[in-house]
């Protein structure tokens, strides 16, 4: 009977997603104690035709490698898979913390935690709801309670040595909004705002204090629909202004929809970039996201539009395309004119969980890429767990402000 299951077991087809789990859980659960011979791993998935598959450990261990996840050691040295023969071990990422200090900066996102700095937001049907007078004088002290959120926020960061803010979209709620929309400039509070904001941006620069925007999901450049892509150029329109009131200088986007075509999407991208009036596009930014655009694809698009990669690599560990985390940071930081920005996150139920796509509260220690260590970037920690999260990691980096 246990014969018959083992050859059963053997016959079965091993989906790549659960390749990459039965090792990436063989080496953490062997991280404490050494190193996993990949015959262990193949021997405990066929039993009987290990030898056989040998060849497919070892390149899912190779991407796995590329992608920072675990490491693959020959005689106690560190090896590049595809560049040895030989038997190797696999053995899980280093936890331990660096030997340098990180030379660049960590930004906090948007929101946070514990602190009680918070930004307030409406909707537009509520808006709705009350004549236009009184729309307004809402969403001026919204406003007005928003910057000075803001204030604070930077304050913040400049207290605990975070060195780069990213700035919420619904700083002003509803803005491009087509019933309740407004400018800056129909609000009874406008002069009060716009002075907070210039001591935002005075106090940002004297503290060195990156400002950044991401807006939503909703900005599809690439979009068949019209009406989509004027939308989205209105919205890139209303941050061009904030990040001029602020100081910003990022306007991060994803790559947009595949529409069933990527390359034609691509180009499409290509086209409405370069479109863009000077404000918009001095600034903006494009991301590979986890489902659609790897740095592969995007960087095309940014050598011939001049606009920057923001380099998500835990995006990428999730969609890779054959680029190695060194060589895709290499190749997004050669599309740079000033500072690099890029994100980090880990996944909230592990590598191996049904969803590495959801991002945790904190930053796994051995998801801090070592190549970022000596390169003098900004890196947004996209972790739920807000400012909690970015001081660990700067304590984890040496970085402590």
């Amino acid at each position: 009977m246990i014969v018959e299951k083992r050859k059963a077991a053997a016959a079965t087809a091993i989906s790549a997603k659960e390749l990459t789990n039965s090792i990436l859980s063989a080496v953490e659960e062997r991280a404490s104690t050494g190193t996993v011979c990949p015959s262990e791993i193949a021997r405990s998935l066929w039993p009987e035709e290990w030898r056989n598959h040998l060849e497919e450990i070892r390149q899912v261990a190779s991407q796995l490698s590329a992608a920072e996840l675990l490491q693959v050691t020959q005689r106690g040295r560190q090896v590049e898979l595809s560049n040895c023969t030989g038997p190797v071990r696999l053995k899980a990422s280093s936890v331990v913390p660096p030997t340098s200090r990180f030379q660049g900066r960590l930004g906090l996102c948007c929101q946070f935690s514990k602190e009680p700095i918070a930004f307030r937001t409406t909707t537009a049907t509520s808006l709705s709801r009350l004549p236009r007078d009184a729309q307004l004088q809402k969403l001026s002290a919204l406003c007005v309670s928003n910057v000075r959120a803001l204030r604070a926020a930077l304050a913040y960061c400049s207290s605990k040595g975070i060195g780069a803010f990213r700035i919420a979209s619904s700083l002003f709620p509803v803005q491009t909004h087509p019933q309740t929309g407004y400018c800056l400039d129909d609000l009874p509070d406008a002069g009060l705002i716009r002075d907070i904001l210039k001591e935002c941006q005075q106090f940002a620069a004297q503290q060195s204090i990156r400002t950044s925007f991401h807006p939503d999901q909703f900005v599809v450049l690439n979009s068949p629909r019209q009406d989509v892509i004027d939308n989205s150029l209105k919205d890139l329109a209303a941050h061009a202004e904030l990040a001029d009131l602020v100081g910003a200088d990022v306007i991060n986007i994803h790559g947009g929809g595949a529409f069933g075509d990527k390359p034609a999407a691509l180009k499409k991208l290509i086209r409405q970039i370069l479109r863009l009036p000077d404000r918009i596009r001095n600034r903006l930014t494009l991301e590979n996201d986890d489902r659609i655009f790897t740095p592969s694809d995007l960087l095309p698009v940014c050598k011939t539009t001049g606009v920057p990669l923001v380099y998500d690599v835990h995006h990428h560990r999730c969609h890779p395309d054959g680029l190695s985390v060194a060589a895709a940071t290499d190749a997004a930081l050669s599309t740079w004119n000033r500072e690099p920005l890029f994100h980090l996150s880990s996944p909230l139920e592990g590598w191996t969980g049904p969803r590495p796509e959801r991002h945790h509260d904190e930053i796994h220690p051995g998801d801090f890429p070592r190549s970022w260590l000596t390169l003098a970037i900004t890196v947004d920690v996209e972790a739920k767990g807000k400012e909690t999260a970015v001081l660990k990691l700067m304590k984890y980096l040496g970085h402590e402000g």
